[in-house]
């Protein structure tokens, strides 16, 4: 995610030295001529100023996706409505035809954009969606062994709680028929 030094310096912007003394001055870091690395203005693959990459847009480009996805949902929500209500409006007047893809799909589309724009409008809807996504970023996933592990560590205790419920079940079943007498 980019910060603020990072838009910053793509801007071009200087931030101001720290003046240390020279005993704490880093000694072992070596200077960017020195380690053969372009300097800002030789850069040419930068993002232009304006443009949002990924990184820039933090965590509103997971607002755009879940307005995008919440559009797509409601889209297909009424595709299925509106096709129901010609199927059942084509039985009550049969010159309406069987329902058409054609006029269905459009209608659909449009209602899901128009229902993405008004919430996006509400700035309430939008603030709390990009609220949820702050904080999501600041949350720690586990990792691809971390959930190996877990999901293994969860598998083996069902099977063996079940192998031991199954066990004190026949058990008690044998005990029980023994003092009352079952067949």
């Amino acid at each position: 995610m980019a910060t603020d030094e990072d838009v910053k310096r793509e801007k071009g912007e200087e931030e101001p030295e720290q003046d240390l003394p020279a005993d704490e001055l880093p000694t072992d870091v070596p200077s960017p001529e020195d380690a053969g690395v372009k300097l800002d203005d030789e850069v040419h693959d930068v993002a232009q100023v304006g443009a949002a990459s990924p990184s820039q847009m933090g965590t509103q480009r997971f607002v755009y996706a879940a307005y995008f996805a919440g559009a797509i949902g409601i889209a297909f929500l009424m595709s299925k409505i509106l096709g129901f209500a010609w199927f059942k409006m084509q039985g009550w007047k049969p010159w309406v035809g069987e329902p058409r893809d054609e006029v269905v799909m459009p209608v659909s589309a449009l209602i899901g954009a128009l229902a993405a724009v008004y919430y996006w409008y509400r700035t309430r809807a939008r603030r709390l969606a990009e609220e949820v996504a702050t904080e999501m970023s600041k949350v720690t996933w586990p990792s691809r062994t971390e959930v190996t592990n877990g999901t293994f560590v969860v598998i083996v205790t069902t099977i063996v709680s079940t192998v031991f419920f199954a066990l004190m079940d026949r058990f008690w079943g044998f005990l029980t028929n023994l003092v009352y007498g079952g067949s």
